[in-house]
Order: structure tokens, then C-alpha cells, then sequence
């Protein structure tokens, strides 16, 4: 049996200024969704707190999951405390939580999902990793990789040989035509 870590059952509320958005969440909600989230929570009250990472530093929490829920939460309600969990991950590994959310959920923006994807191989993450880690499919992440620009996303790349037995096999046939343009 796994072993799960429950976060969500460590709560708290927490004063709204120090709860600020990430820059690298690529999900964006519609004006209708966000009125529906607006009327849930008005019915139903909070009913999931906010994933965050705690910055000592900047005594701030960083949201990993449930901007749009904050939002709402500060600005449509006027409340000066928000509900939190606290995940302490490094940046890239609260970036693969923030994705799989979203995925989770729902849809997101084309180009901030490549430009994560991009992020995560500087990382060191390998596409298999990606793929694993995001839930994604190996030709998703080449599409996601071509977005951002083919020369930095394949740096570390390695291809097959196919290109180069595309290149003989391209050399011979010039070779042929030049021999036959010279017969006739």
C-alpha cells in the first residue's frame, strides 16, 4: 500500500496580503466559469483551501493550485484571510503539481504550457519525466517543445539516424539523375 501524505488536513487560515499568485500558471478561467465559481462558493462556502508553498524568505505563500479560488475568495468577498495547505517542494516539481491541477481540471493556455515544458527540460527533466510527471503524451510534449522555439527546446536531444540515411539515400538518387541526365 502507498504511502499518502495528506496536506489538506493541515488547514489554516492565513492573512490574504500574504498569499500571492505564481508566475508560471498558464490556466486561464473563462467570465462565465469564474461567475460559477463565484455562486459556489457563495453556496457551498470554501470548500477546498488554497495549495501553496511557504516562502520563509518573503514570509509569503506562493499558490501552486487555486488562484482563481483566492480571487474570488479576496476580491469578490472582501475576505482578509485566506484558507491554505502548505507543500514544500522545489520550484520545479510545485510547477509539475500546479500543471497536473489544472490538467486535472480542465484546460489551459497553449503557449504557457510550452513554456513550462521548455522550463522543466532546462531543469534536467528528460521528456520521459515530462510526460510522467504532467501526465502527457511523448508527441505532446515535442508539439509543446516546437512551440517554444526547435533549437533550445532539442538542445540535449538525441535524434535518430533516420536524417542521415534520409541524406544517403537523397545523395544516391542525385547521383542516379546526374548518370541519367549523362546517357541522354
Amino acid at each position: 500500500m502507498m504511502n499518502l501524505e495528506f496536506p489538506c488536513l493541515d488547514a489554516r487560515l492565513v492573512p490574504a496580503e500574504k498569499v500571492v499568485a505564481n508566475d508560471y500558471n498558464p490556466n486561464k478561467v473563462a467570465s462565465p466559469e469564474m461567475k460559477l465559481l463565484k455562486l459556489s462558493i457563495k453556496l457551498d462556502g470554501v470548500t477546498q483551501p488554497i495549495v501553496t508553498y511557504y516562502d520563509e524568505d518573503k514570509g509569503q505563500y506562493t499558490v501552486v493550485d487555486g488562484f482563481h479560488r483566492y480571487i474570488v475568495i479576496k476580491n469578490k468577498f472582501n475576505s482578509d484571510k485566506i484558507p491554505v495547505t502548505v507543500i514544500d517542494k522545489p520550484i520545479d516539481e510545485r510547477m509539475g503539481s500546479t500543471i497536473r491541477h489544472n490538467r486535472a481540471r480542465g484546460t489551459h493556455q497553449i503557449r504557457g504550457m510550452s513554456d513550462i515544458v521548455l522550463e522543466l527540460s532546462k531543469d534536467g527533466w528528460s521528456d520521459e519525466e515530462i510526460c510522467n510527471k504532467l501526465g502527457m503524451e511523448l508527441d505532446e510534449v515535442i508539439r509543446l517543445k516546437q512551440i517554444t522555439g526547435l533549437k533550445e527546446a532539442f538542445a540535449d536531444h538525441e535524434f535518430s539516424k533516420s536524417w542521415e540515411e534520409y541524406e544517403e539515400k537523397r545523395e544516391k538518387a542525385m547521383e542516379q539523375q546526374k548518370l541519367f541526365k549523362l546517357e541522354e
